[in-house]
């Protein structure tokens, strides 16, 4: 650390705590601010979406994997390809008022028209027909059909992840970052990032209350839509603080004369993009390869254990506000694990310890919650044995330990994870930044839910339930950790090997005072 600190001009602690340089304020907080906004919102929509899908009247969490294949697999498709072309006709600023200004316009209409109206929009009278003519493992397929507004609004709730945190928040971070800064800013991002979610759930928590107490007065409305108004009217403005933000960044940084390195990057490259190019050139690639393996890893581990604890907290909570708070407080316990992870520990891992061993954290992590979830859940059926141990009811010590693991894996991906993830692309040309964040985050993040789905849907079809295809969805689980870990290897040296040159031609900033 003392080395660090030298090399850079700063004391020892703010090395560790604030690694910034004065002339890189004006571009390190406008991103911070951003990157709260976005993911605040994030955090504000999974817990609705969770809670619309998994609390209506005849579904459960089974309903997840049928949607994350048949809705949100073509949705984030249809969303990338729009994304390219507008690249391809338009500035960055446009694109980002383009795709940000579609995704809070749905929203507005979900929490003003389309909930209001769901009794005359949604499809009872198919749904009722499909359960008498589907097996029992078809039930998420008929959920998902049934409530098809609800499904939609999953489908957003989740792309606001992928296509707009993913691909244009973190694309624009990787275009006007050096990896010298990098190493710095990111682990710092994270720190936004994370107390964006005690907000975003302290808030939602609020909002509950609030409706509660105050309801909303429009036809056909309940407290739980009320609850939505509240909540999805913050959304919209976040969003659009965020928007503001990113436009002044930019014009910023293009009419500062004395930050070339800064402008250049932030010029439209002419690069020319299509889905198939795209595609062609992800799969050309070795370097990219391993990100993907990486990052579909990951999405079809989250996506196997959470579909399980999410049934059992539906179990506990089956009421949709019940639900939904509890699901808020589980995302403030996320947000103070990652800030403080963020603080202490994330935001010096990339310097102190590399980039592959930061990269095993986060693994290592899912393997270890892994056994405690799985253990117990197994151990449903011997509650004696469960109740000598802990004290508490199978069930809820089942939602203790899948919520422990969601609070853990999470609290990595937003600090570790996304840290290490991006600081990947850094080393690549312009071009190949663009190319391999669009074909990465736009169809690879989806590529792995779905393959979890797929999973799921196999799974329920065959063994009609979650509980009795919990034990193969154990072993996928831990198969496919260990493919992470050796992709984690693999690009860790191909890392260390492209970034080093790089690494030497970055000018070493003036010594600064403390």
């Amino acid at each position: 650390m003392t080395q660090f600190s030298d090399s850079q001009g700063f004391s020892t602690w703010r090395a560790f705590f604030w690694p910034i340089h004065k002339r890189e304020l004006k571009k390190f907080i406008p991103m911070l601010l951003i990157f709260f906004f976005i993911t605040f919102n994030y955090n504000v929509l999974r817990c609705i979406k969770d809670t619309l899908v998994v609390t209506a009247k005849g579904s459960g969490a089974e309903v997840i994997p049928f949607i994350k294949v048949w809705a949100m697999f073509p949705l984030s498709i249809f969303l990338t390809w729009v994304f390219i072309r507008l690249t391809n006709r338009f500035e960055r600023e446009k694109v980002f008022l383009f795709m940000i200004g579609g995704f809070l316009i749905f929203f507005f209409l979900f929490a003003f028209v389309f909930y209001p109206q769901r009794e005359n929009m949604h499809l009872h009278n198919l749904a009722n027909t499909l359960s008498c003519i589907l097996p029992e493992g078809c039930k998420g397929l008929i959920a998902m059909i049934h409530y098809w507004s609800f499904t939609i609004f999953y489908a957003m709730a989740e792309l606001w992840s992928n296509i707009v945190f993913s691909l244009l928040v973190w694309g624009f971070a990787n275009q006007i970052t050096q990896l010298e800064e990098a190493n710095r800013f990111y682990g710092l991002f994270g720190v936004g990032i994370n107390a964006s979610g005690i907000v975003a759930g302290q808030f939602s928590i609020y909002a509950t209350t609030l409706s509660q107490n105050h309801p909303i007065n429009i036809a056909n409305l309940d407290r739980w839509g009320s609850t939505l108004i509240y909540l999805l009217s913050m959304v919209v403005i976040a969003g659009v603080i965020a928007l503001g933000l990113f436009l002044w960044l930019t014009n910023k940084l293009k009419n500062e004369n004395s930050a070339a390195p800064s402008v250049a990057s932030t010029k439209k490259p002419k690069v020319k993009l299509s889905l198939r190019e795209n595609i062609r050139y992800l799969l050309s690639s070795r370097y990219i390869l391993y990100i993907v393996a990486i990052i579909v890893s990951y999405n079809v581990i989250i996506n196997l254990v959470e579909v399980l604890w999410k049934h059992e907290v539906k179990e506990l909570y089956p009421e949709p506000q019940a639900f939904n708070i509890y699901m808020n407080q589980v995302t403030t316990w996320i947000g103070v694990i990652a800030t403080l992870a963020s603080l202490f520990f994330s935001g010096n891992a990339l310097r102190l310890l590399g980039w592959t061993t930061t990269a095993m954290i986060t693994p290592l992590i899912l393997f270890i919650t892994s056994i405690g979830f799985f253990g117990f859940f197994f151990l449903k059926d011997s509650p004696d044995i469960v109740y000598s141990l802990t004290g508490f009811s199978p069930l809820i010590i089942v939602v203790f330990f899948g919520t422990l693991q969601n609070c853990l894996s999470r609290a990595a991906k937003y600090t570790v994870f996304d840290a290490t993830k991006e600081t990947a692309f850094i080393p690549l040309s312009l071009e190949d930044k663009i190319k391999g964040k669009a074909a990465v985050d736009g169809l690879c993040n989806r590529l792995g839910k779905s393959g979890g789905s797929v999973i799921y849907q196999f799974l329920l079809i065959t063994f009609s339930t979650l509980t009795a295809s919990a034990p193969y969805v154990a072993v996928a689980l831990f198969s496919i950790i260990g493919i992470w870990v050796v992709a984690v290897h693999g690009l860790g040296k191909q890392f260390a090997t492209i970034s080093q040159p790089q690494e030497k031609l970055t000018p070493t900033p003036a010594p600064v005072s403390a």
